[in-house]
């Protein structure tokens, strides 16, 4: 069985994992309610990585992130391809979670992924193992040489969409969130070809976690580069989703909500299409405007 095989669907445990319920008073002016709501679960993961020769394999954790579990595989994966350590599902021997469960609802938070010996390996990649947080994917890091940059070719132009589909996309991606439906405490990040069909949807409490949940999912199928895909997020975009994308040939990145001034200058140096404030039929184009027709 193949890697790709391996991760057809996700157990439905795993999908009530997501949410939890908590009791709570609420407030309106002086009077006092009890109640209870439903949050949105943030947990560690552990992804560690087994890489080199046969006979001297070299056992490493590469990062620590905080994220809402399900689909963590796919976050792993995506993550290590994103960051450069792995460049086909052919370099990955075995993926799989391990350790005993953990945490107040006793999660697996640990995931091995296991490179074939003959795999090439980034060196300098691995030195940019960080603890993640929910809100800021590299936190942590151990110095400013250590983030990462454009480390791929500009992407190429020929494809294009039509304004009327990205203004359409933010009520699809609304309508698509179950998880954010019932805590309001996710963000997404979603995939849709030039006709605005969504292709592919992940939620996490971290932005970049949703993005690396999508990649993933994506790199174990097959169809990477992305070359004839738009992606959208539900917040804001920082420079590491433009790297992201990049790093996917992803050629077009919208936003409900405002890009960074790297993020911006990023998607400049990589010929992708930046847009942001995509809302009530309006949005802005920060770079490659080509691709985007009436």
């Amino acid at each position: 069985m193949s890697i790709r095989d391996d991760l057809r669907g996700e157990p439905a445990e795993q999908l009530e994992q997501r949410v939890v319920g908590m009791t709570l008073e609420r407030w309106s002016g002086s009077d006092v309610l009890p109640g209870r709501d439903l949050l949105a679960v943030e947990e560690a993961l552990e992804i560690r990585l087994v890489y080199g020769a046969a006979h001297q394999r070299t056992h490493k954790t590469i990062s620590v992130t905080m994220r809402t579990p399900g689909n963590d595989l796919e976050l792993a994966i995506g993550f290590l391809f994103a960051e450069g350590l792995v460049h086909g599902a052919e370099d990955v021997q075995t993926m799989q979670h391990c350790g005993p469960p953990a945490g107040p609802l006793q999660l697996q938070n640990v995931v091995r992924i296991e490179l074939r010996p003959e795999a090439q390996i980034d060196q300098a990649g691995l030195e940019r193992n960080f603890l993640s947080t929910s809100s800021c994917g590299v936190c942590g890091k151990a110095s400013l040489e250590a983030l990462p940059t454009l480390r791929h070719t500009r992407l190429p132009d020929g494809f294009v969409v039509p304004a009327s589909i990205i203004h359409a996309l933010p009520n699809v991606l609304r309508h698509s969130q179950t998880v954010f439906d019932s805590t309001g405490g996710l963000h997404a990040a979603a995939l849709f070809d030039r006709y605005g069909q969504m292709q592919d949807l992940k939620e996490d409490v971290g932005r970049h976690n949703a993005l690396d949940k999508l990649i993933g999912r994506q790199f174990l199928d097959g169809t990477v580069p992305l070359s004839d895909r738009v992606l959208l997020v539900s917040g804001r975009v920082g420079y590491e989703l433009v790297q992201k994308a990049a790093a996917a040939g992803i050629p077009v990145l919208a936003a409900v909500g405002a890009p960074s001034s790297l993020a911006a200058d990023l998607a400049r140096d990589a010929n992708m299409t930046l847009i942001g404030f995509v809302r009530d039929r309006r949005c802005n184009v920060y770079s490659a405007p080509q691709r985007i027709c009436t």
